[in-house]
């Protein structure tokens, strides 16, 4: 082995290759980061805190992490890069040092129906190969026991082209576990007819009740009017057999309507095609409000939920069916997989049990693996994603994270720590974006960024470790020790909310009252079954306004303005003053500039290569025609508006000429969740999920409803952030409202008026109602593990 030369004697001079122990960013301005340097340690834990949009996501995952893989993308060819995302190098001068990036993020798993836990993670996989050799009675490949893979028969002759060609017949079978009558999903849609039309009326009538169908005009109405199939005068009720048949279930078939060619097909399969192929959260309030009224979801009776075929779930091991295996608990599942012996798939089960006891590590234990992957919240999708790389021999990897510690009790956040300094100390940068104290605790290297929000953010104020970022005067530094004081008194309920026999998934027949008229907390370990009792008992009447974790959608056109329905007040008022129509003053609609579509910009596709998006020239990014621009209102045009930060536009419709109170009520709300600094025309795709957390908030301050359902609203909160939210739910209660929140963040807790803590553990361990109470009173008993964190938090 060829050493380095020794110096004089002494210890041997370092390898020049070890000196690369820093990835260094130069100049680095992605949104809003305002050209930021720095030198981060490689082989340590490195966490980047800052207030919610102050440029952590910025600088990690759009600058290193993104050039990072796009850097990988770079080595395949051309050809295969074809097939890849397109990643554009980020705003950097310099990027050095950087290793391969993992990114585990936040990001929700796909609401596919079909994707559950075991699908996402390969787990199924691994299950089905075990049942495909070992199952009795065999039915066949590991297709067989799959619920995405339908059976299929086909017989016929085929051409081979080899020589002579010749035709020859061949029979071609393929058995799959799919369920023939819900198509793996587990679930079958039953459509409410009394939702859809008024059987007494008929069609000329107006019989249909479906949103935005009107009998005189709409060319839907007019199609099953006059397709020759019904009697458009005739009450709906008095339709012959086949006259029904034909109206709610005909096939496809065209039709000529007022000298048009037109498609006519049974209104069961165009609502279907309509309104339940599409993404609820996406619809309009009304729609998804007739979508949720008319259509039903019930448990498919022919495969009990299980997704699978018969012959699927009549193989087994022992008396376990893989429905049986895949509805366990995952740690019985552990346990079960240990007791299998059998030498012939040694190998498959020594994979399998090592991927279960990483869930059963990770503080994942209770799920199991037919649950569907969009019922995981954020922080059990990131969880579920940190599966693969527990066990990874990788090392000199860099591993980033984005508040890992969310959705989890404090009793479990300890766990978290402990796998993020495992990933570290085998030789792996870890990179983590957090706002948790207990968290920032363990850090060998902590960055901060801000001081502020948005625009008065994107710098670096603080580089060093945990001790000198506490004496340091940052805004994280001055509230990392912040402990918020148990209430001297609390509020008197004025009724309560009654839950009895409560049994959604893991709840054992809890019977509860929740107090209304105050703020009371819901809390527990991670999967005790919180939200089974909140999201499952808590009527969604119109007296619930509900606001979880769900991402919220929007594209790049979307933004605060369009998002929370303050655009159309703005426009009615620019329309008014200058006698025009409000679709002007749309860069979605009329007003668009025709160059860009109203988009701002030109994008030009450069196939295997990142796309490049140029300011339009015409608009200078302006979005508008130059005609929409010379209307003014209050002395600004529209694109001026659209440019004020919230704090501004609430000064400007909240006095003077351009007075807007349906504008200005929707300004304050932003204002009262902390976004007073978002520019009112930002793409939604530039926020960070706090921001869009807070924004989704905001929206539902507006509806009209007694009690509010809030699901971890600290999640991507700074700390000094948190302070303000506790204001914004007192002003929420004091105003009449009922607020309950499902939370972990012990200041809420300390805040609250009445706990109810469920556990005492996670899955069929907890479920059950351990506390409720004061806070004072748990943190006095110090009976639960809540209790015992949350008196450690208080200092009591």
């Amino acid at each position: 082995m060829n050493s380095a030369k020794r110096t004089g004697g002494g210890a041997p001079a370092p390898h020049v290759a070890d000196s690369h122990d820093l990835i260094r960013v130069h100049g680095a301005r992605e949104n809003n980061l305002k050209d930021v340097s720095i030198e981060i340690p490689k082989r340590r834990l490195t966490v980047f805190t800052g207030v919610s949009g102050s440029g952590k996501s910025s600088l990690v995952f759009n600058t290193i992490a993104a050039e990072s893989q796009r850097l990988i993308n770079e080595t395949y060819s051309a050809f295969v890069q074809g097939f890849m995302p397109t990643l554009a190098r980020p705003e950097v001068d310099v990027l050095e040092g950087l290793t391969t990036a993992i990114i585990v993020d936040q990001q929700r798993m796909g609401a596919d129906p079909r994707s559950t836990v075991g699908t996402a993670t390969d787990v199924n996989a691994m299950l089905r190969i075990l049942f495909s050799r070992l199952g009795e009675p065999h039915i066949g490949p590991p297709s067989a026991y799959s619920f995405n893979t339908a059976s299929v028969r086909a017989s016929g002759a085929i051409t081979v082209e080899r020589g002579n060609k010749k035709a020859v017949k061949a029979t071609y079978e393929r058995t799959g576990g799919m369920c023939t009558r819900c198509e793996g999903r587990g679930s079958v849609s039953d459509i409410d007819l009394t939702q859809l039309y008024d059987d007494s009326k008929s069609l000329a009538e107006g019989a249909f009740t479906i949103p935005g169908w009107k009998s005189d005009s709409q060319w839907t109405v007019q199609v099953y009017a006059q397709s020759g199939f019904v009697d458009p005068d005739k009450p709906i009720r008095e339709y012959t057999e086949k006259q029904l048949r034909d109206f709610l279930y005909g096939e496809p078939v065209k039709v000529k309507v007022n000298g048009v060619n037109l498609t006519y097909e049974g209104l069961i399969p165009k609502i279907q095609k309509s309104f339940l192929s599409k993404d609820k959260e996406a619809m309009q309030p009304h729609i998804r409000a007739f979508v949720e009224r008319a259509v039903t979801f019930t448990v498919c009776p022919e495969c009990d939920g299980t997704r699978l075929s018969e012959g699927a779930r009549s193989s087994k091991i022992g008396k376990i069916s893989i429905a049986d295996a895949c509805a366990m608990e995952i740690r019985d599942l552990a346990d079960w997989v240990r007791d299998l012996d059998e030498p012939s798939v040694a190998p498959l089960l020594g994979a399998l049990r090592d991927a279960l006891d990483s869930f059963v590590e990770i503080g994942l234990g209770y799920l199991s693996l037919d649950r569907p992957a969009g019922t995981l919240s954020g922080g059990e999708a990131q969880r579920v994603k940190m599966i693969r790389h527990l066990g990874s021999s990788l090392t000199d990897t860099t591993y980033v994270f984005d508040e890992p510690t969310i959705g989890l009790h404090p009793h479990d956040i300890q766990r978290m720590n402990d796998l993020l300094l495992r990933l570290r100390d085998k030789g792996n940068t870890v990179l983590v974006v957090e706002h948790k104290p207990e968290a920032i605790a363990i850090a060998d290297h902590v960055v901060d960024l801000g001081p502020g929000a948005g625009t008065a953010g994107g710098t670096v104020c603080f580089e060093g470790t945990v001790e000198e970022l506490r004496a340091g005067d940052t805004v994280t530094g001055r509230h990392l020790d912040d402990r918020a004081a148990l209430k001297d008194t609390v509020r008197a309920s004025t009724g309560a909310l009654e839950i009895r026999g409560a049994t959604t998934h893991n709840l054992q027949d809890v019977d509860v009252d929740v107090p209304l008229g105050v703020l009371c907390v819901v809390t527990g370990v991670a999967g005790s079954g919180k939200s089974s009792l909140i999201h499952g008992s808590v009527p969604a009447g119109a007296d619930v306004v509900s606001v979880d974790q769900s991402p919220i959608k929007g594209s790049r056109r979307s933004n605060p303005a369009t998002y929370t329905g303050l655009l159309e007040p703005i426009r009615k008022a620019f329309a008014k003053a200058n006698g025009v129509k409000p679709a002007l003053f749309s860069a979605n609609s009329e007003g668009a500039c025709p160059t860009c579509n109203g988009a701002g910009v030109i994008y030009t596709d450069l196939a295997m290569m990142a796309g490049v998006a140029a300011p339009c020239e015409d608009c200078e990014g302006k979005r508008f025609q130059p005609a929409v621009l010379e209307y003014r209102f209050g002395g600004r045009d529209i694109s001026e508006v659209l440019a004020m930060s919230v704090a501004q536009a609430e000064e400007f419709f909240g006095s003077g000429e351009a007075r807007t109170p349906a504008a200005h009520k929707i300004l304050e709300r932003l204002a009262d969740v902390g976004l007073g600094y978002l520019t009112l025309g930002q793409p939604l795709t530039t926020l960070s999920g706090g921001e869009r957390q807070r924004l989704k908030l905001a929206t539902h301050m507006g509806d009209k409803g007694g009690v509010y359902v809030l699901d971890e609203p600290t999640t991507g909160l700074h700390l000094a952030d948190v302070e303000q939210l506790l204001g914004l739910l007192d002003r929420l209660v004091d105003a009449g409202k009922s607020v309950i929140v499902i939370e972990h963040h012990q200041a809420v807790m300390a805040h609250a008026d009445w706990i109810i803590d469920l556990g005492p553990g996670a899955g069929h361990d907890g479920g059950r109602v351990v506390f409720e109470g004061t806070p004072a009173d748990l943190v006095a008993d110090r009976s639960t593990l809540t209790g015992e964190h949350l008196a450690a938090y208080v200092g009591a």
